[in-house]
């Protein structure tokens, strides 16, 4: 990659994710990132990436926590989210909420994360799995229908008009969605070794 543009990419610390993976990922294809939780570091980013591991309840709660909320809600650059990155993209999840309530979210595409209806299949959805459908989308491209990544989840986006990748698992379901500039992946593109890498890449070089 050529060093002639100083280029500015940001992890959002949502203090629950392996966020040491997601750099390692992206050092590996040559870039540098940061690691922050500072409005203004994030703001300031050219692209941002938005990991997240674990409950949507506990994730909003740290954002809410770190004052992150308005923050990402009005970012105009790209964002990718990476799992319950993803969903935390969507208005609401049922992730970690109390019986008869859901999870508020960012409510930046508008989504609400559900159970994955796996039917008789075990939960969670947990490794190598085809994608059934891509539509184009500059993050997507060289990928295909039938190209393997790596997913661990329980609960999904179900399909819509911001469906931009499909995954069958018991029913199908998001593996990605999309809404102006921001753009999640259900599975974990740090973890799906070449084509998730050529995902990262294809985001630091939108």
């Amino acid at each position: 990659m050529s060093q002639n543009k100083q280029t500015n990419f940001v992890i959002v610390d949502t203090g629950c994710a392996n966020l040491a993976s997601v750099k390692f990922a992206v050092e590996r294809l040559g870039f540098a990132i940061t690691i922050s939780d500072d409005v203004n570091i994030i703001k300031n980013a050219d692209k941002v990436i938005l990991p997240g591991v674990g409950s949507a309840r506990h994730a909003m709660e740290n954002i809410i926590a770190k004052g992150l909320v308005a923050t990402l809600q009005q970012l105009t650059q790209p964002v990718l989210g990476f799992c319950l990155g993803m969903q935390l993209m969507a208005r609401t999840s049922v992730e970690g909420a109390n019986e008869n309530e859901v999870v508020q979210c960012l409510g930046l595409i508008p989504t609400d994360i559900t159970p994955l209806k796996a039917l008789d299949l075990r939960l969670p959805h947990m490794g190598w799995n085809t994608l059934t459908q891509v539509n184009e989308h500059p993050v997507f491209a060289g990928i295909k229908a039938q190209d393997y990544f790596y997913f661990v989840h329980s609960f999904a986006a179900p399909i819509s008009e911001y469906t931009i990748a499909r995954c069958q698992y018991g029913s199908e379901f998001s593996a990605a969605i999309a809404k102006d500039n921001f753009i999640g992946c259900q599975f974990h593109p740090e973890r799906s070794s070449a084509l998730g890498s050529k995902i990262i890449k294809n985001f630091l070089e939108m």
